[in-house]
């Protein structure tokens, strides 16, 4: 995994928003500090390119945003298309929440992103036993994550979560 570039710039900015989170912010990141989903680290307010990403987890490849209601506006809705864009060019899967969602069904949130986590994982091979055929382990994968979207899927709407069957705003 080759590392993401940042303008310099940016790194100041970074921490200053780090300081300055929301409600929404501080409860999803109360669930993904210190490695608690699959082992995978995230960090806040991480620069990638010439953007700030809210959250991202450089193992599983992925960012999580969570939008305000400044994100339904037009203008900035066409800047968070062009912002997925070079996310998705960079092979970063993009997942994107509004306050709302985290705040009130944040089991939901999180189990989104674990399971674009799970669909990043390898699962490890079985051990063979002398003389069986290896088992077949359940994985992650397949286990409660049928409701991810596809990397197709994301690109075809402006928001790329979904949550429970629920079309994102």
């Amino acid at each position: 995994m080759s590392a993401l570039s940042y303008s310099a710039k940016l790194k100041s900015n970074a921490r200053v928003l780090r300081k300055s989170t929301t409600d929404a912010d501080n409860l999803l990141w109360s669930h993904v500090r210190r490695k608690q989903l699959l082992n995978v680290q995230f960090y806040r307010q991480k620069p990638i390119g010439n953007y700030i990403v809210d959250f991202h987890a450089p193992k599983a490849n992925l960012v999580a945003e969570i939008d305000g209601s400044q994100h339904l506006e037009l203008s900035t809705l066409r800047d968070d298309g062009a912002r997925d864009t070079y996310l998705r060019r960079q092979g970063l899967t993009v997942l994107r929440f509004d306050n709302l969602q985290v705040l009130k069904e944040t089991d939901s949130v999180i189990e989104v992103i674990y399971c674009a986590i799970a669909a990043t994982q390898i699962p490890p091979d079985p051990p063979l036993l002398k003389g069986r055929k290896a088992a077949h382990a359940p994985s992650a994968k397949n286990e409660g994550c049928s409701n991810l979207p596809s990397q197709k899927e994301q690109s075809e709407t402006s928001r790329s979560a979904r949550i429970k069957g629920r079309t994102p705003l």
